[in-house]
């Protein structure tokens, strides 16, 4: 199949940089996520956006039957929808030049690079795939100068590295090499 072979033909023809080195066409002064969001989170919202396709077309169906409050109520679900699987796809720590950006799925805080310690991982209880259910696991804890941490958010049992213990520990890594690049 040539599709199949068309990524690895693009892999191979695209110029190779550093691991700590910037794209030219990078803007540093915006907010950037230092890893990639695993597949769980990816799949995760992409069934709700399925969902919310389904609630669009039931809104459009009971337009057409005549009933316009009962359509807005579906459109209204389907846009509520559509806004959870946006922000599911955004959690997790974002950096950039003005500090680190801690974004959950209904809140986010933002720290000033003075006021982080460090950033380190710690085995602790973790929530699984951010169900209820806790196991034993590792987080990436976010230290601050006033005491106290960072509400977990990315953990090697969330929706990015459920399964890839190695790209827990790059994405980690990542993250710790912001904080002493932007502190620096």
């Amino acid at each position: 199949m040539p599709f199949l072979t068309a990524d690895r033909d693009a892999e191979a023809l695209a110029p190779a940089t550093a691991p700590g080195e910037n794209l030219p066409y990078e803007d540093l002064d915006r907010w950037r996520r230092p890893y990639r969001p695993g597949p769980w989170r990816v799949g995760g919202s992409a069934l709700v956006l399925l969902l919310a396709s389904y609630v669009l077309f039931s809104a459009l169906i009971i337009a057409l039957a005549g009933s316009l409050p009962g359509a807005g109520i579906c459109f209204a679900v389907a846009v509520l929808m559509i806004t959870v699987a946006v922000r599911l796809v955004r959690v997790g720590i974002w950096v950039s030049p003005q500090g680190l950006r801690q974004l959950r799925l209904t809140s986010s805080t933002t720290v000033a690079w003075p006021d982080v310690t460090t950033v380190r991982t710690a085995q602790q209880p973790v929530r699984w795939l951010g169900l209820p259910r806790t196991v034993q696991g590792q987080a990436l804890v976010v230290d601050l100068a006033r005491g106290g941490s960072l509400p977990v958010v990315v953990t090697d049992r969330g929706g990015d590295f459920l399964g890839r213990p190695e790209a827990f520990a790059m994405a980690a890594d990542a993250v710790a090499d912001q904080v002493v690049g932007y502190r620096h």
